[in-house]
């Protein structure tokens, strides 16, 4: 009797800790639910109220007047407001910063940005291409020389004279013919910076960004002067204009005249010249041509026989050659461009590669010249076989 009453005791206690383990849990668990639900429900006023704030102008700061300054926005509109006060010590032209929509009141800087954003479109750089380097175009180096290098290197001698150098300069021919490597050369001659950009990248999606694009553009090469901006393909926003077109084309009318605006407006080039390309000289609008402008027209044609060996002797001065007759190779590459016959040179050497030689030979040139004319190696075991 004594044991089972024991017993009976024992099981009342461990029942009451039990149960009031229980109601420690369960309170516990209620307390952790209530504060997952305030959590959940202050992050959703949170988000709430972010999906209430009205959104912030992006714009460029291009002047400052004690609290007050002066923005642009990508539509090229400007406007005169007001800096908040613990932002007046901590921005600086050229900052890109977020206004407040109504007022315009600059309340944030998102960091000094409109160069970056300039150098997004351009490739710049200090080449290191020699005229040494380039064979066939003689004339054209000559004349490039007497335009462009000539009075960055020797101005006083023009002022002597008292004439003005041409402000730029257009190369114009078939493609692959040397015009970007020329500009290169020039650019590395006269240790410019090279500043180059394709001229359909000058074309933005919103009205008044193409312009911009181009007035950071010559600003950027007149901080980095002396300076070569070179414009390839310039033909994509120089082309004839026309009366009537679509929107995107009156844009890029706009970007035009920008351009033209920069290189014969009132803001002097200093020490900054500019070349454009092109393959299509018969579409550019006859602006863009005249004196002041791109005046100085040089053709850059396919290279002749002569023009041709030269550039299989630059392209191969590396290479390991075994009895090769470039007179001959050059005579069987008619109408090749130069970049052409860098690709035969290239390919000339895979022929040595693929047969495990480090020497280069006749058979692997004309295996090649037949390999870029007709896209593949189909015939050319009938001229190499006389080789091999």
């Amino acid at each position: 009797m004594m044991v089972n009453f024991i017993n009976k005791i024992d099981l009342l206690i461990f029942m009451s800790i039990l149960s009031k383990r229980s109601g420690d849990i369960s309170s516990y668990s209620v307390n952790e639910e209530n504060k997952k639900l305030k959590e959940t429900l202050f992050a959703l006023k949170k988000e709430l109220n972010t999906l209430k704030e009205p959104p912030l102008v992006v714009c460029d700061l291009i002047k400052i007047f004690n609290d007050k300054g002066i923005v642009r926005l990508s539509n090229g509109n400007s406007f005169f407001v007001n800096i908040s006060p613990g932002l007046i010590d901590k921005v600086k032209l050229g900052d890109s910063v977020l206004a407040e929509q109504k007022s315009l009141t600059i309340i944030d800087k998102i960091g000094a940005s409109k160069k970056f954003e300039v150098e997004n479109f351009v490739i710049m750089e200090k080449p290191k291409v020699r005229w040494s380097s380039i064979g066939g175009l003689k004339s054209q180096i000559k004349e490039i020389y007497e335009v462009v290098e000539l009075p960055m290197k020797n101005p006083e001698l023009f002022e002597k004279v008292g004439i003005e150098p041409p402000r730029g300069i257009l190369l114009y021919g078939p493609s692959g013919t040397g015009k970007t490597i020329l500009a290169k050369a020039v650019a590395a001659s006269t240790n410019s910076t090279f500043i180059q950009i394709v001229g359909s990248e000058l074309v933005q999606k919103f009205i008044g960004e193409g312009a911009k694009l181009v007035r950071d553009i010559f600003k950027l090469a007149r901080e980095k002067a002396p300076s070569i901006i070179f414009i390839d393909e310039v033909d994509s926003i120089a082309s004839e204009r026309v009366d009537i077109g679509t929107s995107g084309e009156r844009e890029v009318q706009r970007t035009f005249m920008q351009l033209l605006n920069e290189i014969d407006g009132f803001k002097p080039l200093d020490n900054v010249k500019i070349i454009g390309a092109t393959n299509r000289i018969d579409v550019l609008d006859g602006a863009i041509l005249r004196p002041g402008r791109l005046d100085r027209l040089i053709h850059v044609p396919l290279p002749d026989d002569e023009g041709r060996k030269e550039i299989f002797k630059v392209h191969t001065q590396n290479m390991n050659l075994e009895s090769v007759d470039f007179r001959q190779v050059a005579s069987l590459t008619n109408s090749f461009s130069g970049a052409e016959i860098k690709s035969v040179c290239t390919e000339a050497g895979y022929f040595a590669i693929r047969e495990k030689r480090v020497d280069v030979g006749m058979k692997d040139f004309l295996l090649a010249v037949d390999k870029v004319r007709q896209g593949d190696i189909s015939g050319g075991a009938s001229k190499a076989s006389m080789f091999g």
